[in-house]
């Protein structure tokens, strides 16, 4: 899984950070999402996914290639 967010459609709820706190964060300032691991292991795929299916923005991709 590779992920990917777009820091100008974020707008700072932290639905994402909540669901998979190992692999997002919020920026101190502006609370806008910072990409901790974009290829996190197995056991936060599915955290992962739900952060980018809960996103009000959108501004998170999962790719679920290899």
């Amino acid at each position: 899984m590779n992920i990917t967010v777009d820091t100008d459609k974020c707008c700072g709820a932290g639905q994402c950070v909540l669901l998979a706190p190992a692999v997002f964060d919020q920026g101190e300032d502006d609370g806008i999402v910072v990409l901790l691991d974009p290829s996190p292991a197995g056991e936060q795929h599915a955290a992962v996914r739900e952060a980018a299916s809960v996103c009000p923005a959108g501004a998170i991709t999962a790719d679920e290639g290899p």
